[in-house]
């Protein structure tokens, strides 16, 4: 049979692979899998909250009182604010440029000096950052690419000056600039009837005043300060210089709309040389007097023809036996001369940061750090802060209208006039609008091209505008930063920013803000609580390392919220 002798050799095939099996060395055990957890990142640092607390509210600066007592960074998103007393206005407060909220870290680096975190690089959370400033000539602005809004249309904004308004607006007709702040009252009907463009009037917040250093001679008598303000007609200087119909004659330094704060039915001093120079000679100066005139030479809205409302308020005070002369100063050094009480008599004015009279009457009469009328007048301060600490607004008003009529018997300055004013823009630029407050923001504008440029009435100072108070550099700084509230595009309407969110308990002492997540500096940080902590800590601890800015004042911290903590008292 066939099949006998296959399975004979199967059999011995098998036999034969045991036997070499067998001679093979035994296998190396191999050890059971084992389950690796899978690599996590390394934990991110916690977050340590940083607080600032003063140790009570009996701090005082120059006789002004505290309203600070406390700032904590409740968790990662969460910032509360504790006051000393009461603050009605305080949304609006926060919502302004100056107080910005910068990167901590940077903060620290630059040591808070406002000219090194000006240049070379800006760090804000703003649609644009700094490229370029070329000092007397232009600032070159490019997007933010970590804006955490919508990407602005333009990706390139350039800011130029000129202090004459016909180049500002020769500018705008041939096309070499896209927009324009303050165009001379005359050339308003000129761009109406172009139609290649087009006007934005604002509405008058503002005032302008002529101001006294009462502490230096012949200004520390009070009798010289009103004899001066009975010397001038301000409706001559109203119906000459300033655009007809949206200007006015200023009774007081509040502004009308503004209420609680300005007095129905308080007028200032009516013009009557005759009285002013029988005035003079009661004061010890029958023969008249020899003062100096200070200005800048920077348009502003409140005061839209400078050299020629100088030389004005010259000609008048000349019938009454004054001999004045007039000193015309650069803009930054001009307004760091005045805020340090340095010059006796000069010209300004102010246009509304937020629509409040406490930012009038807190910045201007109860600030410690400015000096530009020199001592404050305690009666002014006293009622001015009760007017500025209580929700009601009935008794809000009561205290303004004491604080009026105190700043009428005392004539630390002279109310003017409340001047209107206008942008203007090329027809072609989408989004072009003007604002009450003078923040004007570019992140809105498209003009179908890459670039903007913008000419305005001076140069800025710095790029950090917390220890700033000109508005040249007050509306560069709201292109680059953002505060934890903001102001509505053209409006004065207070609205989310930084924050997202924000309460206040019943008695407005305690207001906790909540901010916005994933929102990036232009250096890619991250922002937190503890940023916003270190940029108000800057300004409020004169002991801080920060608080250095660009001549260390702070004039705004204080207007709004009263005294620095650890400051030298006179």
């Amino acid at each position: 049979m066939k099949g006998k002798p296959f399975f004979t050799l199967a059999i011995l095939f098998v036999l034969l692979s045991l036997v070499m099996a067998s001679c093979q060395p035994a296998p190396t055990p191999t050890a059971a899998p084992t389950s690796v957890p899978p690599t996590e990142p390394p934990a991110a640092a916690a977050f340590e909250a940083m607080a600032v607390e003063a140790p009570n509210c009996d701090y005082t600066q120059g006789g002004v009182a505290a309203l600070f007592k406390a700032i904590e960074a409740v968790d990662q998103s969460t910032v509360k604010f504790t006051l000393c007393n009461p603050d009605p206005a305080f949304a609006a407060k926060v919502a302004f440029s100056a107080f910005a909220i910068q990167d901590k870290d940077f903060l620290d680096e630059k040591g808070g000096d406002s000219v090194a975190m000006s240049e070379p690089v800006t760090n804000g959370t703003g649609p644009y950052m700094l490229s370029e400033w070329v000092r007397g000539d232009h600032i070159t602005l490019v997007r933010n690419p970590n804006f955490h809004g919508d990407a602005p249309a333009v990706e390139t904004v350039i800011f130029r000056w000129s202090a004459e308004a016909a180049q500002r607006l020769l500018e705008l007709q041939s096309g070499t600039v896209d927009g324009i702040d303050n165009p001379a009252p005359e050339d308003f009907e000129t761009i109406n009837a172009d139609s290649n463009l087009k006007l934005y009037p604002r509405d008058p917040l503002n005032v302008f005043y002529v101001g006294f250093q009462v502490d230096m001679e012949p200004f520390d008598d009070e009798n010289v300060r009103k004899a001066f303000a009975m010397a001038l007609d301000r409706q001559r200087i109203v119906d000459n210089f300033y655009p007809a119909g949206v200007s006015s004659v200023a009774e007081q330094f509040v502004p009308p709309p503004l209420k609680p704060g300005f007095t129905e039915g308080l007028t200032w001093y009516e013009y009557d040389p005759e009285a002013a120079k029988q005035m003079l000679a009661d004061a010890g100066y029958p023969d008249g007097l020899e003062v100096t005139l200070t200005y800048r030479n920077v348009v502003r809205g409140y005061l839209p023809n400078v050299v020629q409302v100088a030389q004005d308020i010259q000609a008048q005070l000349a019938e009454i036996g004054v001999t004045v002369t007039l000193e015309e100063m650069e803009s930054t050094a001009f307004i760091d001369a005045t805020s340090l009480g340095e010059k006796p008599f000069y010209l300004l004015g102010w246009t509304a940061d937020y629509p409040d009279a406490s930012n009038f009457l807190d910045y201007h009469f109860a600030n410690a750090g400015n000096l530009q009328f020199g001592t404050l007048f305690e009666d002014i301060v006293a009622a001015i802060r009760a007017g500025g600490s209580t929700a009601d607004p009935a008794e809000r008003q009561a205290n303004y209208d004491t604080a009026n009529e105190l700043l009428k018997e005392h004539v630390p300055m002279i109310p003017m006039a409340h001047g209107g004013s206008a942008t203007a823009f090329k027809a072609s630029v989408q989004g072009a609008h003007a604002s009450p407050l003078g923040n004007e923001y570019f992140g809105v504008l498209d003009t179908g091209a890459d670039q903007f440029v913008w000419m305005q009435n001076g140069e800025p100072g710095t790029l950090w505008c917390a220890d700033e108070t000109d508005g040249e550099t007050l509306r560069l700084c709201e292109q680059v930063y953002e505060s934890l509230l903001g102001f509505e595009v053209g409006g004065a309407a207070v609205e989310p920013a930084l924050a997202e969110t924000y309460e206040a308990n019943e008695d407005l002492t305690e207001w906790t803000f909540h901010l916005k997540q994933g929102v990036k500096f232009s250096n890619g940080a991250d922002l937190d609580a503890n940023d916003v902590v270190a940029t108000y800590e800057a300004q409020w601890n004169a002991t801080s390392p920060n608080h250095k800015g660009r001549v260390g004042n702070f004039e705004y911290f204080g207007a709004m919220f009263g005294a620095q903590m650890n400051a030298a008292t006179p």
